[in-house]
């Protein structure tokens, strides 16, 4: 009897999932026939809102597509595709599933159009999606896009991620974001002054981008605390970038110290005195850069084949420089 009990309760739970699945495709699917009577761009941003509303992520298709200018609604029967134009027509498929659903000509269908404002919309829109997904890679993208394109609109999404955010370092990205949406929105100063403190501990030329656009637009206090946040942020990325180009300076002059170490001790077993041996390796790569410049501007079809072109006149040059310093300097030197 168990066993029994155990199956019925197993089918009576997977008819209930099946139908509530199903009640919800149905709902999405009303929603976005409402596309074929929409009179204008504004009844349509509703419905992209209303689609939002959801939560689901199966309407990221339509929505994607709407922005792409490739959602269709067919004179037929006012039903609402995908379209991918092909060579002589139009192929069709289903806005949730993403399956063939046949083809059509351009006659016989009526492009839902789009303007920058609801493209923004409809950005706005993928983002809260995405900030659902349960890939942290994809949510940590959408966090990033919402950052460097904050909106007051943001705002409310974000906080209801950060809520159910469970990785700390997403986490901390959605509030940054949540910070950047609160900069432009109309928030009171104290909210706009824990944001900058929060945007200024970001430390990064992205930060320093939103801050400066604040710091142009605002006054008093949120003003001065953006200022002082640029200000940190630029000292701290002229010492790094100080430290970066130390690094480089040395990493370089390292290979300049091993050839010359190499090609001393090749002289030295020939009995040859050479003190310019970095000199040469020098000319050699610089000869190899302008050879690859010239060829970029002037005959860009022989870019593949530059550095070939250019070994054989770095050789040249360095040979040509090391003659005229034997005729000219050394020569006079034997003894």
């Amino acid at each position: 009897m168990k066993i029994f009990r155990a199956i019925g309760l197993t089918l009576l739970f997977l008819l209930t999932t099946l139908s509530s699945s199903g009640a919800a495709e149905a709902d999405l699917r009303a929603i976005i026939a409402k596309f074929a009577t929409a009179a204008d761009f504004s009844e349509t941003g509703v419905i992209v809102r209303e689609l939002t509303a959801t939560g689901d992520p199966a309407v990221e298709r339509p929505l994607a597509a709407l922005a792409e200018g490739n959602l269709y609604i067919r004179a037929a029967d006012s039903m609402v595709f995908v379209g991918k134009e092909g060579s002589d027509s139009i192929q069709l498929f289903d806005p949730l599933s993403g399956e063939a659903a046949g083809e059509a000509s351009a006659d016989d269908l009526t492009q839902i159009g789009v303007n920058n404002t609801l493209r923004r919309t409809i950005r706005d829109a993928l983002g809260t999606l995405t900030l659902g997904s349960k890939d942290p890679t994809v949510r940590i993208a959408a966090a990033d896009t919402m950052f460097k394109t904050p909106d007051a609109a943001n705002i409310e999404p974000l906080d209801a991620a950060i809520a159910s955010e469970t990785v700390a370092s997403v986490k901390a990205l959605l509030e940054q974001a949540r910070g950047a949406s609160i900069l432009v929105s109309d928030k009171p100063d104290t909210d706009k002054l824990a944001a900058i403190a929060l945007i200024g501990a970001r430390g990064d030329r992205n930060a320093v981008s939103l801050l400066t656009s604040v710091e142009a637009n605002a006054s008093g206090a949120v003003k001065e605390a953006a200022t002082a946040a640029i200000a940190s942020i630029n000292s701290t990325l002229a010492f790094w970038d100080a430290g970066q180009n130390i690094w480089y300076g040395i990493s370089l002059g390292s290979v300049l110290l091993l050839a010359a170490i190499g090609l001393a001790i090749t002289f030295g077993v020939m009995g040859v005195i050479n003190m310019a041996h970095g000199e040469m390796v020098m000319l050699g790569a610089y000869t190899t850069f302008v050879v690859q410049q010239v060829i970029r501007t002037s005959f860009p079809g022989l870019f593949d084949w530059s550095l070939v072109i250019a070994l054989p006149l770095a050789f040249l040059v360095a040979a040509l420089v090391g003659l005229a310093i034997e005729r000219g300097i050394i020569r006079f030197l034997y003894g």
